[in-house]
């Protein structure tokens, strides 16, 4: 029955809230646990639920952020954290065991679906660029290993191969950064061909 119901949106909508079975049932929390014996759901916590998807190397897991999007129900939130950091190519190359999630909604330690989530309730853009992320990793550089001097070297050379915007790097310190991370900022963007464009 849920197949049926679903396989419209299979493809695109994999994990749910027991909410959302509502559209089926006047009794959306017995339709879950049956779905799962059934093996139409798999349970990633309380109240959220993975549609399988089979795959000749067996079930796909949901990506992570699939999850996110339902968690959150939709509300604005943001992946960062090494992945990030370390595609800026500044030396960041740090591991957590775990997602770091900047959102509008929750702030905690979870786990879905043996998917660990850092989630922070912070201010972020709607739209992250590379001088956000590089922003971003200057507030986490002691979590990376990454010294101040270190740091401001490695994002001198990113601004004169043009791979940071310095106007940009700026303004993203300014509004999401720690006056210390604003100090590093300007120490970086002082001298060299960065200074000048």
């Amino acid at each position: 029955m849920f197949r049926i119901l679903t396989s419209a949106h299979s493809c695109r909508i994999r994990v749910y809230r027991t909410a959302e079975l509502a559209r089926w049932t006047a009794n959306p929390t017995r339709l879950a646990k049956r779905l799962v014996q059934a093996g139409e759901l798999k349970l990633l916590a309380q109240g959220l639920y993975a549609a399988p998807r089979r795959t000749r190397f067996g079930e796909a897991p949901p990506k992570p952020e699939m999850i996110m999007e339902a968690f959150l129900e939709g509300a604005p939130h943001v992946f960062t954290g090494p992945e990030y950091w370390n595609a800026l190519g500044l030396g960041a190359t740090g591991l957590f065991p775990a997602y770091l999630v900047y959102n509008t909604r929750r702030t905690g330690n979870f786990v879905f679906g043996g998917h660990r989530f850092i989630l922070r309730r912070v201010r972020f853009p709607r739209k992250p660029t590379p001088e956000w992320y590089a922003v971003d990793l200057i507030r986490h550089r002691d979590l990376v290993g990454l010294d101040r001097e270190t740091l401001v070297r490695r994002l001198r050379v990113a601004l004169d191969q043009g791979k940071l915007e310095p106007q940009r790097l700026r303004k993203m310190a300014l509004e999401f950064g720690t006056k210390e991370t604003q100090q590093l900022v300007e120490e970086a963007t002082a001298s060299g061909r960065g200074a000048h464009r």
